[in-house]
């Protein structure tokens, strides 16, 4: 398998995604671009490892539970009762993933990319949180008193033969390259501490680091290639915003290459989902069914915003169902190969000029008309 597309790990936070559907959109852009490759379902992946979810469990009411099963429940309590994802998911503290962190930070120490050593942080003196630069209250427990403590962390710094992110690391047709990410990308500090204080992450205590876990920006990255090993995938493309790429590129510079399998990022927009009045019109226009709502919901705007990836305006929507339509009802009885072929090549290079082609898309929805099954993971 050449390339599985995987969504960037979900912070695993108190929504539904039937109300901020928002947070599926790279879900439902991964599931599509997998289905139109002929790919099985990918399995959705979840960011666990957060200071709100240490919050979260330790404020729940009744009885305390295990922290793993407490975010099993709430990943299982996004999807619709009895439909779990047909691809299962996969969270960044999952047994695969912690094993394949702390491979890539051991073969990292040998290598000199990554060390251990003696640092000193400001550190709250209530509850040994680190608090980072800055005078505010702990964001653990709220106390103002800090202290600079002194002791092993797991450090890295920029790599010296290579920017922090360069074309190569990016899933985009060279002229769709995003310049500004790669500029903005590197402004971060030349000395990065990987190892933070948790009550729920990948434990770095094999390593010395007692009471400390890898830094979650690092873990997302260890999940999308643990789920692409379990794939057997070559390169794995995490669908990302490039805000969220901006965040976490620095401290995964080390960690998109293990084993025979590249990591990369392809960006996709924002998408407004306060639609449906606004539509409504064009629905009644063009006697569009539920499956046709759905589809164009579902499927074609995940589609649409790895094209426009500055976002989609609500006042744009029009003009792109009538794009999506004209292509709905133009669907050949058989699909042309040729063109399929062709579509395929574009994802596998990062183009997306074919998501605005009627005929190219057309020809997609011809060996997809079951759209059900491609998004019915979300």
């Amino acid at each position: 398998m050449r390339h599985l597309f995987l969504n960037g790990p979900v912070q695993n936070g108190p929504f539904t995604f039937d109300t901020r559907p928002g947070k599926a959109v790279g879900i439902r852009l991964a599931a599509a671009l997998n289905a139109i490759l002929g790919l099985p379902p990918a399995p959705h992946l979840w960011n666990t490892v957060t200071l709100a979810g240490d919050l979260r469990h330790r404020q729940a009411e009744g009885p305390m539970i295990p922290r793993q099963r407490f975010e099993a429940d709430l990943i299982a309590a996004k999807y619709p009762s009895g439909q779990p994802p047909v691809g299962g998911t996969l969270t960044d503290t999952d047994v695969e993933v912690a094993n394949l962190a702390l491979e890539m930070i051991e073969i990292n120490l040998r290598a000199g990319a990554l060390t251990i050593s003696r640092e000193t942080v400001p550190t709250c003196r209530a509850c040994g949180h680190m608090t980072g630069t800055g005078s505010h209250p702990c964001n653990a427990c709220g106390s103002t008193d800090t202290q600079d403590r002194t002791g092993l962390h797991l450090v890295t710094e920029h790599a010296k033969d290579r920017p922090v992110l360069d074309r190569s690391d990016i899933h985009a047709s060279h002229r769709q390259q995003p310049k500004h990410l790669q500029h903005t990308a590197a402004n971060v500090a030349q000395r990065l501490i990987l190892s933070r204080t948790r009550h729920h992450g990948i434990d770095l205590s094999p390593l010395g680091l007692n009471g400390l876990v890898l830094d979650p920006r690092v873990g997302i990255h260890a999940t999308v290639l643990a789920a692409a090993r379990l794939h057997k995938a070559d390169t794995a493309v995490m669908t990302v915003t490039e805000n969220a790429a901006n965040h976490i590129a620095a401290h995964g510079q080390h960690f998109r290459q293990h084993d025979g399998i590249r990591l990369q990022y392809t960006l996709h927009g924002h998408l407004p989902y306060d639609h449906a009045a606004s539509l409504q019109p064009l629905y009644e226009a063009y006697r569009a069914t539920q499956e046709i709502k759905d589809g164009f919901d579902e499927w074609f705007l995940p589609l649409l915003s790895l094209r426009a990836k500055t976002g989609t305006r609500l006042d744009q929507l029009p003009a792109f169902f009538k794009h999506y339509m004209r292509a709905h009802l133009t669907q050949p009885a058989e699909a042309d190969e040729s063109l399929l072929d062709a579509v395929r090549h574009s994802i596998s290079v990062g183009g997306t000029e074919w998501i605005t082609d009627k005929q190219a898309l057309a020809n997609v929805m011809a060996t997809h008309r079951r759209v059900s099954a491609v998004t019915a993971e979300i």
